[in-house]
């Protein structure tokens, strides 16, 4: 790992509260459902464990710029895809479920168990769920799109509420034809 100068982030108000978006240099890194003292310091030992700098400092970069962007496209029902460069930070695994995170169309949902079998690892269910719990970029890596195999809203870190609402938004712009569980 090599030393970055620092971590920039702002935040930006959603349909749901304030958000928490966070860049190094490469990309945008973080996303936190609040933008409290207590999220910094949450940035702060993140940004200890993956990138040896907990140098983080308010204020507007080009990738916080399109990000935001982006963001309010995709909350008012105009963005379905996330184009942002992306600096991503995780174990192998964790990278991998991420990676097939992506792969899931917008509107549709898949199940722990899909993403397991994605990874041709049928066994890995919960290793899934923890890597889930994981992502440092809720929405743009599209975790609220797995459910659980029973079709029960399952665990998500800004909470079920904002889950429901992500899945309601991509819904009503979707046809009922097109949402699918595989």
């Amino acid at each position: 790992m090599s030393r970055q100068h620092s971590i920039h982030y702002i935040a930006m108000n959603s349909p749901f509260g304030e958000i928490m978006i966070a860049a190094t240099h490469k990309g945008v890194c973080w996303i936190s459902f609040d933008s409290s003292e207590a999220s910094i310091m949450s940035l702060k030992r993140w940004g200890r464990t993956w990138l040896l700098c907990d140098h983080v400092v308010e204020g507007m970069t080009s990738h916080l710029e399109d990000a935001t962007a982006q963001f309010t496209e995709y909350f008012q029902g105009e963005r379905t895809e996330f184009t942002l460069s992306l600096d991503i930070y995780g174990t192998p695994f964790q990278k991998m479920v991420w990676e097939q995170l992506r792969l899931i169309p917008y509107g549709e949902l898949r199940t722990y168990k899909d993403i397991a079998l994605g990874l041709k690892a049928p066994k890995a269910v919960r290793a899934v769920g923890g890597a889930n719990n994981r992502n440092p970029l809720s929405i743009v890596i599209p975790c609220h799109r797995v459910i659980g195999s029973n079709g029960a809203l399952v665990g998500y870190g800004g909470g079920l509420s904002i889950k429901e609402y992500l899945l309601q938004l991509e819904s009503s712009l979707v046809s009922p034809s097109a949402r699918k569980v595989q």
